[in-house]
């Protein structure tokens, strides 16, 4: 038996188990594997390859120092030792494609061009299948069950075609598109749960309740319900079981089989035979008996996992339901029909004290209301207390104030604005100090603060880079009214 592990280099996964990079990787492989669906072949010029890497790490400004390691010895994609900072785009794609390109890797291969002799990057199989294993991970794509059915019976139907060679032209088609068929019943069947909770997580109770006929018909899911309401599996089985039957019992067909088989997979004869009376077998018991089975053990579990996501839906509903206002609501109407039937008149003097409900226009919450649970003692808690000097009173006062200090303040803003611009009437964004975090979002709160301390704060082109941030340039002008005033009816706010 063959392992996976003989078959690919040694380091085929390290660059998707290396921390925080293999997100960029992973992000790599795939805009490199977009970029050859547009060509006739998995190859292309070095120079495309890298143009399209240069542009990602740009668009989402990946700094080399942080998102990259340099290769080390082992080819695992880690190393002690940062990279060099200051690397462009440009050397940081040439980074990951001579990555991918190393043999102990395997993603990708480095050609010259007989002609051009211009470098190209091809895609090794092993690369391509990595490539779309994950974009399946991330999205899988739908099947359409129906179309495995109607695949079998027009295999089945067009003699012509597949006369020469029925192995090839229609036996292993048939095998393969009834175990697709199979799987892919058997994934619906086995996560049917985590599609319907995530159905009732997007509708409605009412909704559900409206729909659950056809929800729990399988409606929610389009490939299920045309498979299970065309019913063309019925209608064709006993057309294709007496095909199968056709292939095994003539022993013209089945020696052709054979014959076929042996030399398309490299099988003796007495081996060859038995592969296919297995594959005629297990696509009739599939269809004979199989998909019934999972057919109704889908059904069931549509109506199971139904019901209990809808009765846990309304238990959710009702939980924070406050009983007090259907009390009052049943006392309201048996005031009302007392008055309408005149129960009161009827009743004798001694028996109208029961019903002094009457005597009130309205009631409130605090007459309903339910009665509280007394919390037994469990043991006896005891706490010591130290009386606090005035020392330890003035330290913890100025804790406090500190604490409650806010160096961000209007009052605060507006002196550093006053302090930046000077005796200026316009300064730029770039003019202001950066060199720390408390200076950058001091610069920040100018700008946020600024048209309420009577200043115009005025966006312009280009942008500051402060602190591994990218900031719009903008600019502080002053008024005609003066700061001093504004601050002066401002300076109280504190924020």
């Amino acid at each position: 038996m063959t392992n996976l592990f003989d078959m690919i280099p040694e380091g085929f996964f390290n660059l998707l188990s290396s921390g925080s990079n293999s997100r960029v990787y992973a992000d790599c492989l795939e805009l490199i594997y977009d970029e050859f669906s547009h060509e006739i072949s998995y190859r292309a010029r070095r120079e495309r390859i890298r143009d399209i890497l240069a542009s990602y790490f740009l668009e989402h400004r990946l700094e080399p120092a942080d998102q990259l390691e340099p290769a080390d010895a082992s080819g695992d994609g880690t190393s002690a030792s940062a990279a060099p900072a200051g690397l462009s785009p440009q050397d940081t794609a040439n980074a990951v494609l001579r990555r991918f390109t190393d043999p102990r890797i395997g993603w990708l291969e480095e050609d010259n061009d007989d002609e051009t002799y211009e470098r190209h990057i091809v895609m090794t199989e092993s690369g391509i299948r990595l490539a779309e294993l994950m974009i399946t991970l991330k999205k899988p794509e739908k099947e359409e069950y129906t179309s495995y059915i109607f695949a079998i019976r027009n295999s089945l139907l067009s003699r012509e075609q597949w006369e020469a060679d029925p192995y090839v032209n229609v036996l292993r088609d048939v095998y393969r598109n009834a175990r697709l068929l199979s799987k892919s019943l058997k994934r619906l069947s086995t996560f049917i749960k985590n599609i319907i909770q995530d159905m009732v997580q997007e509708q409605s109770l009412e909704s559900l309740t409206e729909n659950l006929l056809s929800y729990c018909e399988g409606d929610f899911i389009r490939e299920y319900a045309r498979l299970s309401k065309q019913q063309n599996i019925r209608i064709y089985r006993r057309m294709i079981q007496e095909k199968l039957d056709h292939f095994r019992d003539d022993e013209d067909t089945l020696e052709q089989l054979t014959s076929a088989c042996a030399a398309e997979e490299e099988l003796s004869e007495e081996g060859a035979r038995e592969h296919v009376l297995d594959m005629i077998q297990g696509t009739r018991q599939f269809l004979s008996d199989d998909y019934d089975q999972i057919m109704r053990d889908i059904k069931h579990k549509i109506n199971l996992y139904l019901t209990i996501a809808i009765g846990r839906a309304r238990f959710l509903r009702s939980r924070s339901a406050d009983a007090r206002g259907s009390v009052e609501q049943a006392v309201r109407l048996l005031v009302s029909e007392t008055e309408a039937t005149g129960l009161m008149d009827e009743l004798p003097e001694e028996q109208r004290a029961m019903f002094l409900f009457d005597q009130n226009d309205f009631l409130d919450e605090g007459s309903l209301r339910y009665p509280g649970r007394q919390l037994a003692i469990r043991k006896s808690v005891s706490q010591v207390y130290q009386e606090m000097t005035e020392e330890d009173i003035a330290e913890a006062r100025r804790a406090q104030e500190k604490a409650a200090a806010n160096p961000y303040s209007l009052k605060r803003v507006g002196e550093y604005i006053e302090e930046q611009m000077g005796d200026v009437r316009q300064i730029e964004a770039e003019q202001l100090p950066m060199n720390s975090r408390r200076e950058l979002l001091m610069a920040l709160a100018a700008a946020v603060y600024g048209q309420e301390l009577g200043y115009e704060v005025i966006p312009e082109e280009g942008y500051v880079e402060s602190q591994q941030l990218m900031i719009r340039n903008f600019a502080i002008r002053r008024r005609t009214m003066q700061r001093s005033d504004i601050v002066e009816g401002t300076q109280t706010h504190e924020f």
